[in-house]
């Protein structure tokens, strides 16, 4: 496996921690067209966006999946940019492909904090693979997304919706609960960046992860990008997942490799 996008340093941190920051992972004019499609994302919302804060709140949190295929700036930077090359070595898979897109705007003043929680026990999927969450807004440490290190060693932890705190997915009891982080902080290995744009955090799809909210007058823009290694396979679920891919219906069969266009591979190109 070609390490050259990141160091090896920055590869065995990430199989030890579940997680590694990445300088400069877009340059300029990658930021601009990861701002622009956010905009264009903001402007024109899709069919799964959400907002994921409640009414009283003093500012906004808005989020929004699977654009990729009708916002051509994602499309570019999801396949095209370095972070397909970046996942692929810090996965250690020949191959990799794009699972999906996640668009996450905080606007300042925004008190909604994201709960922990792993997004493996959310998707459809059986198998490694690594987010990708990329400002184009400098991030203060106090606002950014936090990390338990070394959580992706497993296990699957019991998701819950983020504002009410249901048991949507799996049924009470059938989980370990995740730990009550906020009650006792400096018990566990937390990882946050001071992050400019274009700086990149990649974490495992089990890593338990949170963020604050955006205490702050600018707004937290963020795009997500999520791929998968190899050894990925279709795992199809009882329930909706999140996010639903529910044309897949009948046409993947559980432990099927992922062969198709809504995953294409983006690495190698």
């Amino acid at each position: 496996m070609d390490t050259a996008a990141v160091s090896q340093d920055q590869v065995e941190q990430f199989a030890r921690d579940g997680v590694v920051c990445v300088r400069g992972v877009f340059d300029p004019a990658e930021v601009a067209r990861a701002e622009a499609a956010i905009e264009e994302v903001l402007r024109r919302p899709g069919d799964l966006a959400l907002v994921a804060s409640g009414e009283d709140d003093p500012g906004r949190f808005v989020e929004d999946f699977r654009r990729w295929t009708d916002v051509p700036g994602i499309e570019q930077l999801a396949r095209h940019s370095r972070v397909p090359e970046i996942a692929a070595a810090l996965l250690r898979s020949p191959r990799v492909r794009l699972y999906h897109d996640h668009v996450l705007v905080k606007e300042g003043r925004t008190a909604q904090r994201t709960p922990w929680h792993q997004d493996q026990p959310y998707y459809d999927v059986d198998g490694r693979g690594v987010s990708a969450w990329i400002p184009v807004d400098p991030v203060p440490a106090a606002g950014s997304l936090e990390l338990l290190a070394g959580t992706h060693a497993g296990p699957w932890l019991m998701p819950r919706t983020f504002l009410t705190g249901e048991a949507r997915w799996f049924p009470e009891g059938s989980l370990e609960e995740l730990p009550d982080v906020e009650a006792d902080r400096a018990a566990f290995d937390i990882r946050a960046y001071e992050l400019e744009p274009g700086d990149a955090v990649f974490f495992d799809f089990l890593t338990v992860h949170g963020a604050p909210g955006f205490p702050f007058p600018g707004r937290r823009r963020v795009l997500s990008l999520r791929y998968l290694s190899d050894e990925a396979r279709h795992a199809p679920r009882s329930w909706r997942t999140s996010p639903p891919f529910e044309e897949l219906a009948g046409q993947l069969p559980a432990g099927a490799e992922l062969d198709h266009p809504l995953f294409p591979v983006v690495w190698p190109r």
